[in-house]
């Protein structure tokens, strides 16, 4: 079984930060790419950023220059720091897998339960 489990969201001012963590169960971590995606009542779950399992990583435009997306290939967990921080940003996070479960061969997508990212005064 895989289980992704996100934490460290919250409430937090404009201009704050946040970083989010993501630990993961039951996947071959280091074979799978990860990401965080969002998504904002009544909007559509959007991308914020990615990272490979070589370690390449991409970002939405709208959040270049002020999140950063990591992982640890030895304690099997994924973060993205979040660095000045606007209302635009507020939503629920998820974490994303597309890897192989333990003992499968096949590869599919996974998602974390999702952390919820407030951004007000």
């Amino acid at each position: 079984q895989v289980q992704l489990v996100e934490s460290g969201g919250g409430l937090v001012q404009p201009g704050g930060s946040l970083t989010l963590s993501c630990a993961t169960f039951g996947i071959i971590f280091r074979g799978s790419d990860m990401a965080w995606y969002r998504q904002a009542p009544g909007k559509q779950r959007e991308l914020v950023a990615g990272i490979t399992s070589g370690g390449t990583s991409n970002y939405h435009d709208s959040v270049k220059g002020r999140f950063t997306i990591s992982r640890d290939n030895y304690k099997k967990t994924v973060s993205l720091q979040m660095n000045t921080l606007k209302s635009e940003d507020t939503a629920v996070y998820f974490c994303n897998a597309q890897g192989a479960q333990y003992g499968r061969s096949n590869s599919r997508s996974y998602w974390g339960q999702g952390t919820q990212v407030t951004v007000s005064s």
